[in-house]
């Protein structure tokens, strides 16, 4: 499958593969997940939620998920 080093290229060969190309290769597994998170609220102007409400939901994601990918690509890019 995938030689994938990092979870940005992950993303992309998931995003021009379909599983059904691999699934003879495909086995069970059983794993945990332990996802570590924190709630932190931060005011903001009622037009920008429902600005972050519709994109989200264009996307098929949930407002969080979609704050939380556009908070870390700036600050990735506030890095470099």
């Amino acid at each position: 499958m995938s030689k994938a080093r990092s979870y940005k290229e992950i993303g992309e060969f998931w995003d021009s593969h379909d599983l059904s190309e691999y699934w003879n290769q495909t086995r069970p597994v059983k794993f945990e997940v332990d996802i570590q998170s924190e709630i932190t609220c931060y005011p903001r102007e009622s037009s920008l939620s429902a600005k972050v409400r519709s994109i989200a939901k264009q996307r098929g994601i949930s407002p969080e998920s979609l704050l939380n990918l556009w908070v870390q690509e700036k600050l990735r890019k506030q890095k470099g």
